[in-house]
């Protein structure tokens, strides 16, 4: 498989509901999708980076302010030929909730879902592979951070599925990067749940080994996170990948 053909057939969903109320610099009447990271939205990124392993379609769960996203794409934000469809809630209704008000608007199986503050430049043809590989029904993209104290260790056992997620501890260690892959199986038990949050609600009370992770060296950046400068100098990095 050739990496633009990683995303092809696989709907893109990217949880696009929060405001940078706490970001340095932006507006906090502003999505945290439109923060300015090298120079450029936020969400302009997200989207080439899945264009470029050939997504085709990408459906934008928005919340307040989804005027400022439906704008910033009407002015040409995104790459030609990419479908953008935007799906606004009604209220908040958290991640989980997002996920349930647009599982009708998704045909693909599996579905590739990301959160819109994360930013990992991964190399997705793998992530793909290792999915389908594993045989599990939902699955996580995983990044080595050397303090997982800013989000929350993944316990990954050696056959590869998740034994638990254990919380903020310091130290090097491996975190979920906001990257899933969902078989329609589990996005429509999700539907029929009333879960609010991806995180807490299903993941983490997932049965130890029913998730499987993938695990990248690349870069995570964080947009929510002060260390990760939303600026226009974020785009300085590391050693590994060549994002934002």
């Amino acid at each position: 498989m050739r990496p633009e053909e990683a995303l092809q057939g696989i709907d893109v969903v990217v949880l696009a509901g929060e405001l940078g109320s706490r970001l340095r610099g932006v507006p906090g009447d502003t999505p945290k999708v439109l923060a300015p990271v090298a120079g450029r939205a936020f969400l302009g990124h997200l989207l080439d980076h899945f264009a470029g392993f050939g997504a085709r379609r990408v459906v934008l769960c928005l919340g307040h302010r989804a005027d400022r996203v439906t704008a910033w794409l009407a002015q040409g934000g995104a790459r030609r030929g990419l479908e953008v469809t935007c799906s606004v809630e009604p209220k908040p209704l958290g991640t989980a909730g997002a996920l349930r008000f647009v599982r009708g608007e998704l045909d693909s199986d599996p579905v590739l879902v990301a959160n819109g503050e994360t930013f990992l430049d991964a190399d997705l043809r793998a992530f793909v592979a290792s999915h389908r590989l594993s045989g599990a029904q939902a699955s996580v993209l995983c990044a080595e951070v050397p303090d997982t104290g800013r989000y929350g260790r993944v316990e990954i056992g050696p056959d590869g599925r998740i034994r638990r997620f254990d919380g903020r501890r310091p130290g090097h260690g491996v975190v979920g990067a906001g990257i899933y892959l969902f078989s329609a199986a589990f996005l429509d038990r999700l539907a029929a749940s009333d879960a609010a949050s991806l995180e807490r609600d299903v993941l983490e009370a997932a049965a130890p080994g029913t998730l499987h992770a993938h695990v990248s060296r690349a870069r995570l950046l964080d947009i929510g996170a002060p260390e990760d400068h939303v600026t226009d100098h974020a785009g300085d990095r590391g050693d590994d990948g060549d994002g934002p």
